[in-house]
């Protein structure tokens, strides 16, 4: 009863006007900055942070999530459609949803997508909201130990996603972790691998590895190709709705994408993007139907699982900020700031001294979600008219779009040459078939893997054992094992070189 009561008074908040107002912004931004590739929620909230002085805190903190929730929504557009993750999140939504493009199936591909945000987004809300206070105790019980071991478990996860050789998908982790490493040693002070370039010191932000890697080094292979062969945007759309067939596929993967992003969104170093990667590993493992398309050449379940999956973890991401005030990601750390900014004190007693903040910020997450579906899927129609413009044209959009985002960033033009660099390396890659998606997860998990490392060994005056007499980390440990000894196994690894064969 106390649950409904709260809610009554969320929404009492969420429903004036003016709140409304601010939940639709936050929303239309978001979505906008998520179609717009190397434009993501973080610099957009960072840039508005400054505005929200004049707002009330209530509309304020509507308006920021409302860009953080929208870009996950926005992040698999250009995904589906041009092969660029606007948002991190949506990386692993590039192997299967451009595949679909390509093949005249962008309208089921974004539509998958679309309902399965939706859904997941509504039910990570309501976790949020029935179970905030439990849910905290199991965050409580991680410690270094346990998060080093998690992100194990999650890189792992990614040699197992990664199409081709297990070589070269380690190969690519390790890459990842080595670019992760360059910048400023946390503890020490000390610049590591910036070989006296000042705008290394503060190392290789995700966005100019993400837009080169994948944006870039899409655009020179395609140039590349002499023009008869190369890939144009002119497939013909058939359908804009998913069959009857496409919904059976993708109702059991979005309620497993759900589940799995609900719970790894509580985690702080977990969030959305573990999320989106685990539930497409979790899809991969599921037994495939007579006749479904592989993955990695279209299949709809690869679409719909990750979406839903790093929706539901950025609902449930606020749990750690809201009960905690540990912000678990960039975007939460923002939010902080904005708190901060009105004098909120982020932690449990926001719940207790100003409930009409912390529910009427829950209510409007549930409205944010409905707005976000009557404005994304009736525009898919919009969206696909990007597939019939001349690739001639299309390209230099891209490089252009992808420039301006990684300048607006820092500010820097060093970024846009380094862009330039991993576009060649991107290329590379796909001349030597190495997939990239594996390498983004070593980097970014890369540096949040030393700190808890080393945090560990301090707390465990350097006794490695720690990891192991540890329950927890003892178990996710041995997870990580098992599944790589499955990998390994010869009769898994031929059905995996079988499924992953190019056509």
């Amino acid at each position: 009863m106390d649950l409904i009561a709260n809610l009554a008074t969320g929404f009492g908040v969420a429903f004036t006007p003016i709140n409304l107002l601010y939940a639709f912004i936050g929303c239309l931004l978001g979505t906008l900055i998520g179609v717009l590739p190397g434009i993501g929620p973080v610099a957009t909230i960072a840039m508005l942070l400054p505005a929200t002085y004049a707002l009330p805190p209530v509309s304020a903190l509507i308006m920021l999530a409302g860009i953080y929730y929208g870009a996950q929504y926005g992040g698999s557009t250009t995904a589906i459609l041009v092969n660029l993750p606007g948002e991190s999140s949506s990386v692993v939504t590039c192997i299967d949803g451009y595949q679909m493009a390509r093949q005249g199936r962008a309208g089921p591909a974004l539509a998958a997508a679309g309902l399965g945000s939706f859904f997941a987004g509504c039910v990570g809300t309501l976790i949020l909201a029935a179970f905030a206070a439990p849910l905290t105790e199991v965050a409580f019980k991680f410690g270094p130990a346990e998060y080093f071991s998690l992100m194990i478990l999650g890189l792992i996860g990614a040699v197992v996603l990664a199409s081709g050789s297990l070589i070269k998908a380690i190969s690519m982790i390790v890459l990842g972790l080595l670019l992760g490493l360059v910048g400023t040693d946390v503890n020490s002070g000390v610049a590591r691998y910036a070989f006296d370039i000042p705008e290394l010191t503060d190392g290789i932000g995700f966005v100019v590895i993400a837009m080169g890697v994948f944006g870039y080094g899409e655009i020179i292979s395609n140039l590349s190709q002499p023009e008869d062969e190369r890939e144009v945007f002119t497939a013909k759309v058939q359908g804009l709705w998913p069959t009857r067939q496409d919904f059976k596929d993708m109702t059991p993967a979005i309620l497993r994408g759900t589940a799995l992003g609900s719970v790894l969104g509580i985690l702080p170093g977990g969030g959305a993007l573990l999320a989106s990667f685990a539930a497409y590993t979790v899809e991969k493992k599921v037994k495939s139907k007579p006749g479904e398309i592989p993955f990695g050449r279209g299949n709809i379940r690869g679409v719909a699982s990750p979406e839903s999956a790093n929706n539901a973890g950025s609902q449930t991401s606020f749990i750690p900020l809201l009960t905690l005030g540990i912000p678990p990601n960039a975007v939460m750390a923002l939010m902080v700031g904005a708190m901060t900014i009105h004098n909120i004190q982020p932690g449990p007693q926001v719940m207790t001294s100003n409930p009409e903040l912390f529910w009427g910020l829950i209510a409007s997450m549930w409205i944010g979600n409905l707005m976000l579906v009557i404005l994304n899927l009736p525009l898919i129609g919009i969206w696909i008219k990007l597939l019939t413009v001349p690739y001639r044209w299309l390209f230099p959009a891209i490089v252009l779009f992808c420039a301006v985002g990684v300048y607006t960033t820092n500010n820097n033009t060093f970024d846009v040459w380094m862009v330039g660099l991993f576009g060649f390396i991107g290329y590379l890659f796909v001349k030597l078939g190495c997939e990239p998606a594996p390498l983004l997860l070593g980097f970014i998990l890369g540096p949040m893997m030393e700190e808890n490392l080393r945090r560990a060994m301090l707390l465990s005056r350097g006794d490695w054992s720690v990891f192991v007499t540890r329950p927890l980390s003892a178990g996710l440990l041995a997870a990580a094992v098992l599944l790589l000894l499955v990998v390994l196994l010869p009769a898994v690894k031929k059905g995996r070189e079988v499924a992953f064969v190019e056509e």
